[in-house]
């Protein structure tokens, strides 16, 4: 259970305040309601590149990091697909430090065209290492336009193309900035060895002053459900073959649905113990590795099931086992023993992550922005509620031929 307090500011800026004085120290979370799926198909990668832009350097102070390590501080931030998030850890009586920096990069960055060109040259960079010279790198931006048709979550979050980051312009930075970037489109949660009547204080010194800004109203394309298989095969220098099979699932907001395909991922592969691998790695030893997991998205996501095939194993074999511990679920069921041994996992890790001062103030950032922050805490009561029939019922929706694209990656001969 995590226990908050939350108030709103008159610019719109929601604050959530989660007390802990067992620990000396606070954490900062700042979530932007912005990810890649807010992105115009053919200016794709701002959101990742605002990631990178927010530590440049903002309208009062030219460096972010020094002053907060001077108060021995943390920082760091992610992109999604669906949000921005940014957080700083640091001892509790240095906070007013992190309210400092936060208010300042969202009352204004310095829009620097040098910071502007670092960056730039930064994320083309990543783009290059991570996605396209390394072996597999470039799977989520083959695999996602397969899955996809019209939703935006057809690229990945470092982009689409990398030459929509090259021809990035400071005009382009600013119009992303002042859309997205207010604090009305924001969810701020301070953690830790903190008072509400503190933060309180803070808010109203540092954030309320900043201005409120055009609601951001969002309306996306809604995917259309899929009703034909869909193949693709690709051919790079790898050392496996490896496949890749995605089925479409409900999103977050629709909590019931997707807590059981979260949970019927982990009985196909979460683990040693899971079905796919004890059956393909273990027993018939057709892969090195597999297996499945959700991309954990707001809007209707993916399930996804990946493996790297031992060598002298044909795809199509490798495929067609995958396909018969499939049809054997849809088909038969779980047993309750097993259903039972996959929640108790997913109950301890769910128990585990909320050890960590952080991790509490980021899951009620995610619920706060999903806009019921009281799911948070009823996690574990919606792992309890599966049972093995709505389990079954969940692999006969999902589970089946047309709702499946799977990608083929073969080593280069």
């Amino acid at each position: 259970m995590i226990h908050y307090q939350n108030f709103i500011l008159d610019n719109g800026l929601q604050v959530y305040v989660h007390e802990d004085h067992s620990t000396p120290m606070a954490a900062v979370n700042i979530l932007y309601n912005v990810g890649s799926r807010d992105e115009y198909e053919n200016r794709t990668g701002f959101a990742h590149l605002f990631e990178h832009l927010m530590f440049g350097g903002s309208k009062h102070i030219p460096s972010y990091d020094e002053p907060l390590q001077l108060v021995g501080g943390e920082n760091n931030a992610f992109t999604s697909p669906d949000i921005t998030n940014y957080y700083i850890t640091l001892p509790a009586a240095n906070i007013e430090t992190a309210f400092w920096l936060e208010s300042d990069r969202m009352l204004s960055l310095s829009f620097d065209p040098k910071v502007l060109e670092v960056q730039q040259k930064v994320v083309i960079e990543e783009f290059k290492q991570r996605y396209l010279n390394q072996p597999y790198g470039d799977v989520w931006l083959k695999l996602r336009p397969l899955a996809y048709e019209v939703h935006p979550y057809r690229w990945a979050t470092i982009g689409k193309d990398i030459s929509h980051i090259e021809q990035a312009t400071l005009q382009n930075v600013q119009d992303f900035f002042y859309k997205y970037y207010l604090p009305n489109n924001a969810v701020l949660v301070v953690a830790g060895d903190i008072t509400l009547e503190q933060v309180k204080q803070l808010c109203k010194k540092w954030f309320e002053p900043i201005p409120a800004g055009k609601p951001y109203v969002r309306e996306l394309p809604k995917e259309p459900i899929q009703t034909a298989e869909r193949k693709l095969a690709v051919e790079a220098p790898v050392p496996l073959n490896a496949i890749y099979k995605a089925f479409h699932i409900a999103g977050k907001t629709e909590v019931s649905a997707y807590f059981n395909a979260d949970l019927l991922s982990d009985i196909l592969g979460r683990g040693k113990s899971s079905r796919l691998y004890d059956n393909l790695v273990k027993d018939q030893k057709l892969f090195s590795n597999i297996s499945a997991y959700t991309l954990n998205s707001i809007d209707p996501g993916l399930m996804v099931i990946q493996g790297q095939i031992n060598g002298g194993i044909s795809l199509e074999k490798a495929d067609a086992a995958i396909q018969e511990i499939i049809e054997e679920i849809v088909a038969d069921g779980i047993p309750e023993a097993e259903v039972t041994k996959v929640k108790n996992q997913a109950e301890s890790s769910l128990i585990y992550s909320e050890v960590e001062l952080l991790n509490r103030a980021m899951n009620l950032a995610f619920y706060a922005n999903m806009g019921d922050v009281e799911e948070v805490n009823r996690e574990t009561e919606r792992i309890e509620a599966i049972t093995p029939a709505t389990l079954h019922q969940m692999a006969i929706e999902t589970l089946k031929p047309e709702n499946t694209s799977t990608l083929y990656y073969s080593a280069m001969q």
